[in-house]
């Protein structure tokens, strides 16, 4: 999920270079494989890497990955969003009587629970799927506090955080209570699990829900979970997650609009991939002429539900490793279905939502991909992910996992 309060900044700042890039070609990083639980280049600390179990919001296509915090003495579960497209925690309380999750956070049952003097409204640019926002149908109110957080068998004192206390509607079809931003600026338990020794970045094994065994692990690489080497690009953002793309092909083929500078955030509380409509329209031209803006939610686009099963739609995105050899994330033709529109079942969404002025990609990508967030590195790195005896293309495409 995104602040909207943090667009300005980000326009301000987007590249408009134009350049020509060498057909990128399978690369494999020039570094001895990262044995799991550790990283190159840094020493053993004292903690050791905290696994976090996820599970998958899915409605006929996975929207977000969620697992289990604690908050509070003593401590109450509280399920959130590991959002590296934010930076705080705040989590619906019992305060809130807009919220509809079941579970709330109560601060009267917790003895270390402190109560803060601000109060803030929270406006979101991608929300909890894959419809774009519309006049502000994403806004969290929030109060600002401090308590213990337990993450795995680790409890940090005096966390700040946020408790919700109002939300629109547009909220209550989470199953989960909240958001932990994980940004490129280690904010909140994650700053005070560095503090206390553990190392400064964390990885993200994100499946479809057919796959499952999703998982965060903090301060640490699980190098079972993924295949080959970890190929790394530098981080450019500052508190977003960003990496500079050299271009965009779709099925091998790109144009003068495509083949452009981009900084992309990688947002894994997002659900599908945001460009400006220049781009978005670029791409949707080489996929078919059937797609089409849907009226009735700006910024989506989408094509009878009937045509869009044998469409061919590989989209590579291209970024640049440390070693400085082109190399592609690439998003299978199977992702490009979202499922039917709410307002019109016989049209059916496709990925790309139209989002002047922002350059996104979400968990449609994140979930080809063992995905590493190094923190004390400024570097992303990623593999394709491994799954026992599947292929990921298998579950996706037949709704659960052949060998």
């Amino acid at each position: 999920m995104r602040s909207a309060l943090a667009l300005g900044v980000l326009a301000l700042s987007a590249s408009s270079v134009v350049y020509a890039t060498p057909k990128p070609v399978p690369v494999t990083l020039q570094a001895r494989k990262t044995p799991k639980g550790h990283v190159n280049g840094l020493r053993r600390r004292a903690l050791s890497a905290i696994g976090v179990h996820l599970d998958d919001f899915f409605r006929g296509t996975d929207l977000q990955w969620f697992g289990n915090i604690s908050v509070g003495t003593p401590p109450q579960p509280v399920s959130v969003v590991f959002d590296t497209g934010s930076q705080t925690l705040e989590f619906a309380s019992t305060d809130c009587s807009s919220c509809n999750q079941t579970g709330k956070f109560d601060k009267s049952k917790s003895s270390t629970f402190k109560q803060g003097n601000d109060e803030e409204t929270l406006p979101f640019s991608t929300g909890v799927g894959v419809d774009p926002v519309v006049d502000d149908d994403y806004v969290l109110t929030v109060r600002s506090a401090t308590d213990s957080v337990t993450v795995g068998n680790v409890t940090l004192k005096k966390v700040s955080l946020y408790t919700i206390v109002k939300q629109t509607p547009k909220f209550n079809i989470d199953p989960f209570l909240g958001i932990q931003g994980m940004g490129s600026s280690a904010e909140g338990f994650f700053a005070a699990l560095i503090r206390d020794g553990l190392d400064s970045l964390f990885s993200l094994f994100l499946t479809p829900e057919a796959v499952g065994n999703a998982e965060l692990l903090i301060g640490g690489i699980d190098d079972s979970k993924f295949k080959g080497d970890l190929i790394y690009t530098d981080q450019t953002g500052s508190g977003d997650w960003v990496a500079s793309s050299s271009s965009i092909s779709i099925n091998g083929k790109t144009t003068s609009v495509l083949n452009q500078q981009r900084d992309i955030i990688f947002d894994s509380g997002t659900s599908n991939i945001l460009f400006s409509t220049e781009t978005t329209e670029a791409i949707y031209a080489h996929i078919s002429k059937d797609i089409k803006p849907f009226d009735a939610e700006p910024g989506a686009y989408g094509l009878p539900c009937s045509k869009i099963g044998g469409l061919p739609a590989v989209i590579d995105i291209t970024f640049t490793s440390q070693s400085g050899e082109p190399f592609n994330l690439t998003i299978p033709s199977s992702e490009l279905n979202v499922g039917p529109f709410d307002s019109d079942p016989s049209t059916c969404q496709t990925l790309i939502n139209a989002f002047d002025g922002l350059d996104l990609v979400g968990g449609s990508v994140l979930k080809h991909y063992y995905s590493v967030w190094d923190v004390g590195n400024q570097r992303l790195g990623f593999a394709p992910n491994a799954v026992n005896s599947c292929q990921i293309t298998h579950a996706l495409a037949f709704g659960y996992c052949r060998g």
